[in-house]
């Protein structure tokens, strides 16, 4: 006879190799409550047949399920989110101070291998530019290597060159198939020559797809005021050599400002200043001029001198003219007014040949760098639109030092702006206490859609994630 064995417990899960069947079998059959007969001789054929079947079947159900559930259970790991920075950013992304104590660090750059070049207006060590490298990638900056003798504000990575400017020209560094300078000690003269008077003297630049080299030359005269009888030059000589963007080559060595041309007019002074690929067109972000108070008090009112002008961006084509300084943008009004150097009363409109601005920010914010972000670190709202970095602060909002975001959609922008990275400063702007920490002053984009952004006055470089 056939005795029956009854197991209570299930001993394990796993699946092992059975000699009756030539297959793997689980366990969960093999230890449950299953007839176990002492002698098969004495067990029907047929039952026997049937028992072996309802193995097979089970069996192949149990591991179809097992699969399922191990695919199910397959996780991501959770994201760590990290920011051990005075910064505050978004929910979701980290912040990273990756360069630190680097001197008055202007704009910066990526390179395809992930070096980090910014450049300074004031040498340190003796030295212009600072390279950062990660070697190991682990975050930590294991290189730091410093060049160049001339400071700047202005550097780009561009194919197989380094571009980076001085106050009075623009020069370049070879680089190698591993993304790395050939020789530090000897860069390529691009251009050279343009007018430095020692205020708002930047030369940044920028370069498209073409070979042609896009670069500020800033006004240093506030408002092309005569200095004796405060009223406005007529017309302003300044325009011919400052005030505007200048169009040259970047594939040629040696020009001068002669071989350039003025590509857009009417720009006090574009700190920032980028190609847009999506657009194939040059965008920029201007500064608006001051004085309105202190040289037209009976116009104007202290109040007034906080809130105007605006700060502006601008997508500038051939032969724009932007309106300075003739004219000024009240972000209050959303109107273009008469410059009082030149009859205006703070009401009176003007510029109507003047291109308007795309989108006007506080008066005094400073925007020093701009770009467009095209990775795929962040989310999606942030793909095509534009970051900028505001060097300075409004006296009437108590803001700023801050990098704002401004949605794009269609080329053009699709939203207002909003501020992404802020507290740079590290006080209260609205009861300012103790020292100002940090400067937001230039912007890059990593290999990786990192975005970086660098600060003149602590002279730190910070590294935003998602």
């Amino acid at each position: 006879m056939c005795r029956l064995q009854a197991k209570d417990e299930l001993k394990t899960s796993s699946l092992t190799p059975d000699p009756n069947f030539g297959f793997l079998v689980h366990n969960n059959y093999r230890n449950s409550n299953f007839i176990a007969c002492q002698t098969l001789n004495e067990f029907p054929m047929k039952i026997l047949q049937a028992t072996r079947k309802s193995l097979l079947f089970g069996t192949a159900i149990t591991f179809a399920s097992l699969l399922v559930q191990c695919k199910g259970e397959t996780k991501k790991a959770p994201k760590v989110i990290s920011n051990e920075t005075i910064l505050k950013a978004p929910e979701g992304f980290s912040v990273a101070e990756v360069g630190s104590d680097l001197g008055a660090v202007r704009h910066l750059t990526i390179s395809e291998n992930g070096d980090i070049y910014a450049n300074r207006s004031v040498l340190k060590d003796g030295k212009a530019i600072v390279l950062l490298r990660d070697t190991d990638k682990d975050g930590t900056m294991e290189v730091k290597q410093q060049f160049g003798e001339v400071p700047g504000t202005g550097i780009l990575t561009k194919g197989n060159y380094l571009y980076t400017s001085s106050n009075t020209g623009v020069y370049r560094y070879k680089l190698n198939g591993g993304h790395e300078i050939i020789d530090t000690g000897t860069p390529e003269k691009i251009v050279d020559g343009l007018i430095d008077m020692g205020r708002d003297n930047a030369k940044p630049f920028a370069i498209d797809d073409k070979g042609n080299l896009y670069v500020t030359i800033g006004s240093w005269n506030d408002a092309c005021r005569d200095a004796v009888t405060n009223t406005g030059m007529m017309p302003c000589a300044i325009l011919d050599s400052a005030a505007g963007i200048w169009k040259f080559r970047a594939d040629k060595p040696n020009q001068s400002f002669v071989d350039g041309t003025r590509y857009a007019t009417g720009l006090k002074n574009s700190v920032g200043i980028a190609w847009n690929f999506k657009t194939n067109s040059l965008f920029v972000t201007d500064h608006g001029r001051g004085g309105l108070h202190n040289f037209y008090p009976n116009l104007f009112t202290k109040k007034q001198e906080g809130e105007l002008p605006a700060e502006t961006l601008y997508e500038v084509k051939e032969n724009d003219d932007a309106g300075w300084p003739y004219t000024y943008f009240d972000p209050i009004r959303k109107k273009r007014i008469l410059a009082p150097e030149y009859g205006g009363d703070g009401e009176k409109l003007g510029g109507e040949d003047a291109i308007a601005p795309l989108m006007a920010f506080p008066a005094h914010f400073g925007p020093n760098d701009l770009l467009f972000y095209t990775g795929n670190m962040f989310p999606e709202k942030y793909r095509d639109g534009a970051f900028i970095a505001f060097h300075n602060q409004s006296p009437e909002l108590k803001k700023g030092f801050l990098v704002a975001f401004v949605p794009f959609k269609n080329g053009k922008p699709a939203g207002d702006w909003e501020i992404f990275l802020d507290n740079f400063a590290g006080i209260d702007l609205a009861d300012p206490k103790g020292e100002l920490q940090h400067r937001p002053c230039g912007l890059a984009q990593g290999p990786d859609g990192a975005l970086y952004v660098c600060d003149d006055h602590g002279g730190s470089i910070f590294k935003i994630t998602y």
